[in-house]
């Protein structure tokens, strides 16, 4: 403990404690609980989607200037000129002179507009009216309704659930039917929330966010059309079967787009008695292609895949076993008083999985053509199955069990013989989850692929016919991200790629182009900080927008030709946001347990921060192994603010076995998830408390949820002289328990001792300091009885402990306002020696 700090200290608790200034007190929790509405409305021009206007070079985007305020920004790339899209107060009076009211310059209530810079027009719906407007001559007229319709997508062919949650906006729908509709908003989880009915000629504002997904059923109950919110307000028109309607969908059955269908539209492949026949589309005669599918091992109709010249085609002959089953008790469901019982499939690592057999046959022949599976022997997948152009061999990705092998293999069409295209092997795994990369250039004979067998995450040319390296595109110590885009004409990629730029943070993402050939290189970003493009269709330019945690979003229009800047488009400000007291999280690095390697991380302070005063720390931990974790791009406000606010320094860490560095750095984490990086995480917050005297080591708490459950449970149990008090929520605390496919992933199949070895149940007896479980009893992400496993042994160790179920929540039920202010009691208890008080 600190002894050099000149204020007056007391013992309570057990812990040393200011006594000039409380912690966690009800003025503390009032703070926590209004940061987020205190912060986020205060900074703006931070965000923007562009519209990229066709052949022009032009394009345009709104932006918010104010919290009730924004401006429509139009933009000439080739000249590197930025301006407003029009006269925005002449467009706004010329609105009220017809009719419109509540409108201003500074907020214009345009829904899907669309600018025409050659004619020099904006066309836009407002007050449910279409118009266009000139803004060379500043003309308004209304534009008649019969010359346009807006349609949604038809419910085959649109998204069945909400897929994000992006900033404010409004649909406004307006049923041109003349029948009454009712409209669903599509949960995350693709449940229909209704919001009631619109009858005929009938119109509705709906509030709404960016991403959301909206359906509309007709009053049959028929699904006619689903529309998903933009950032910009949208209008919906509801136009009956046009958009999708029952009559629509059936006469989709009828057409070319049927399943199965040969590409000459002679025949379709189709699965009966789980075999594969053929059926003449004309005549309607039947074929039998084979006779060996059976129940639990036969044909799938979802992977049926024709040649070119529908002369053969390969199939997937799926053996699929008995899948366990996990059972859940909801203990109080809303609509009934006795409990209910929920059954789901949720295979767990070592079981049996679905096997997928090649099978390839010819259509003249009416035959199979044997195949030797010596190449694929024991598929986790086989997938991406790709004809060659003139229909001599087929392709695939087999991904091998144990996810140690990954190769693309070539099966020849007239005899079946199968070759190695491209043969990837690892030690210790291959992360086919979050580096993966294929893709066919069929008219050079060539394959883009994505590899770690140099150390680093980069991109090789392979020749497909003599599955031969033709050239190592990218090389060096950084890694690619991903691939945005592949212009096999001009033989270049466009790629994010991280660890790049000296001297900045390897994982702050840049944009760069590349041949194929791996010369030229050239970065397209280069601000220091995360960077996000928006490429615009001719792939001839970007819009960057680049931030880091302590820096507020920067726009800038870049060309891809040379990587120069055009022109700036937005700087967004931090002026507003500091003065209600904000704190910048703090950019921190250490050296890791080799001396050597930089380990990253932020650190949240409370807006009362006093430097005068010791914090206990918390960390904040999430050391899965499919990614990194720590924020990078700015937000005003982040979740750890909130609990830092009560008289803590909470802190975010990537420690080694996370990914998005060397493949030495995410190897760590192979058989091993029990590290956790915890090795590097201990260093790099004694080297934060020795740089900042203000940390106190005798008062280290750590909080997370699902796998980061499982690392707080286990910095107790395997790192309990550090850390001293954990809120682990619904961790998967055995990998046995967990999901197949994250945990074979990165803990090997087939099972082994060691997975025992590193369960948190194994060694629930070492626990050492002060420990909150939580989980929902309706977690099926995570099976809950690893929570209630940790549990039984915790209780057969005669270990204290607490525990805090949830009544039908989910998985991140620890972050449910309840139990979230239960973490925050728990900490204020042990760590600050005070009762909360709120």
């Amino acid at each position: 403990m600190r002894t050099s700090l000149l204020i007056a200290l007391a013992w309570v608790g057990g812990f040393l404690q200011s006594s000039s200034l409380a912690q966690g007190t009800a003025e503390d929790y009032r703070r926590a609980a209004s940061l987020r509405e205190r912060f986020e409305r205060q900074v703006f021009r931070d965000r923007i989607r562009v519209h990229w206007l066709p052949d022009t070079g032009h394009g345009w985007y709104r932006v918010e200037t104010d919290a009730r305020a924004h401006e429509y920004i139009r933009f000439d790339a080739v000249n590197g000129r930025r301006a407003p899209a029009f006269d925005h107060a002449a467009l706004a009076e010329a609105l009220k002179s017809a009719g419109v009211t509540d409108v201003a310059a500074s907020r214009l209530p345009l829904q899907g507009l669309e600018l025409d810079v050659e004619r020099g027009e904006a066309q836009f719906r407002c007050d449910g009216r279409l118009w266009r407007f000139a803004w060379a001559t500043l003309t308004l007229s209304e534009i008649p309704e019969a010359e346009t319709q807006t349609n949604g997508r038809s419910w085959d062919n649109a998204p069945k659930a909400s897929r994000r949650t992006g900033t404010e906006t409004s649909i406004t729908f307006r049923n041109r039917t003349t029948e009454s509709v009712e409209l669903f908003w599509l949960d995350a989880e693709g449940e229909r929330r209704s919001y009631g009915r619109l009858g005929p000629g009938e119109r509705r504002d709906q509030h709404t966010f960016a991403g959301h997904a909206w359906l509309v059923v007709g009053s049959a109950g028929e699904p006619w059309a689903v529309f998903v919110a933009e950032e910009e307000p949208m209008q919906a028109e509801i136009v009956g079967e046009a958009v999708g309607g029952a009559a629509t969908m059936a006469s989709a059955l009828e057409d070319s787009q049927l399943p199965g269908i040969s590409p000459d539209g002679v025949w379709q492949a189709i699965v009966q008695e789980h075999n594969l026949v053929l059926k003449q589309v004309r005549s309607g005669e039947r074929v039998a292609l084979s006779s060996d599918g059976a129940a639990g091992d036969g044909y799938s109709a979802e992977h049926i895949h024709w040649s070119p010249d529908s002369a053969s085609l390969l199939a997937l002959r799926i053996e699929t076993p008995a899948t366990r089953q996990v059972h859940l008790i909801e203990s109080s469901p809303r609509e009934q008083l006795q409990p209910r019982l929920h059954a789901f499939d949720y295979p767990k690592p070592g079981d049996p999985i679905p096997r997928s057999k090649p099978r390839l046959f010819s259509v003249s022949g009416r035959c199979e053509i044997p195949l030797d599976d010596a190449l694929f022997p024991n598929p986790w997948s086989i997938d991406s199955i790709h004809w060659v152009p003139d229909s001599t061999e087929v392709q695939f990705l087999y991904n091998q069990r144990g996810h140690q092998v990954v190769r693309v293999v070539s099966l020849n069409a007239r005899t079946g013989q199968a070759r190695t295209v491209v043969d990837e092997s690892s030690a210790t795994f291959i992360d086919y989850a979050g580096k993966q990369f294929l893709h066919w250039l069929d008219g050079t004979g060539e394959l883009i692929w994505m590899s770690e067998r140099d150390g680093w995450n980069h991109l090789y040319l392979y020749c497909t016919r003599s599955g031969t390296v033709k050239h190592q595109i990218t090389r060096g110590e950084w890694v690619v991200r991903g691939v945005e885009h592949v212009d096999a004409e001009r033989r270049q990629l466009i790629v994010r790629v991280g660890g790049i730029v000296p001297d900045q943070d390897p994982y702050y993402v840049h944009y760069a182009r590349v041949n194929f050939d791996g010369s030229g290189l050239l970065l397209l970003t280069e601000g220091d900080g995360h960077h996000a493009a928006q490429l615009s269709p001719d792939h001839r330019y970007l819009v960057d927008t680049w931030s880091r945690v302590d820096l507020a979003p920067v726009t800038e229009l870049r060309r891809i030709a040379d990587g120069r800047l055009v022109c700036a488009l937005e700087r967004s400000s931090l002026g507003a946001l500091c003065a209600t007291g904000w704190q910048a999280p703090e950019r921190f690095q250490a050296k890791g347990r080799d001396g050597t390697t930089d380990i990253y991380g932020v650190l949240f302070r409370p807006t009362q921060f006093d430097a005068a005063r010791v914090y206990p720390v918390i960390e904040q931990i999430y050391a899965g192994p499919q990614d990194a974790h720590v924020p990078k791009s700015f937000r005003s406000f982040f979740n750890a603010q909130a609990l830092a606010e009560l008289g803590f320094v909470v802190v975010a860490i990537d420690g080694m076995g996370t990914s998005n560095r060397s493949k030495r750095f995410h190897d760590v984490c192979w058989k091993n998830l029990a590290d956790a990086g915890f090795p590097d995480r201990v260093l790099w917050i004694k080297a934060a408390a020795a740089r900042y005297p203000q940390l106190d080591l005798d008062r280290v708490g750590i909080y997370g949820g699902s796998a980061g459950g499982q690392n707080a449970l286990g910095a107790l149990l395997f790192h309990g002289d550090f850390y001293h008090v954990a809120a682990a929520d619904c961790g998967c605390h055995d990998n046995r328990m967990d999901k197949i496919w994250w945990n074979e992933l990165w803990m090997g199949w087939p099972v082994g001792p060691h997975y025992a070895e590193q369960s948190n149940v194994t060694h629930a007896h070492r626990l050492r300091g002060k420990l909150l479980l939580t989980v929902g009893e309706l977690d099926r992400n995570v099976d809950p009885a690893s929570t209630m496993q940790v549990v039984d042994a915790l209780v057969k160790a005669d270990k204290d402990f607490e525990l805090l179920v949830i009544p039908g929540a989910g998985h991140g039920a620890g972050e449910t306002p309840y139990a979230s202010r239960r973490r925050m009691d728990f900490f204020v208890r042990h760590l600050l020696g005070v009762e909360p008080r709120h």
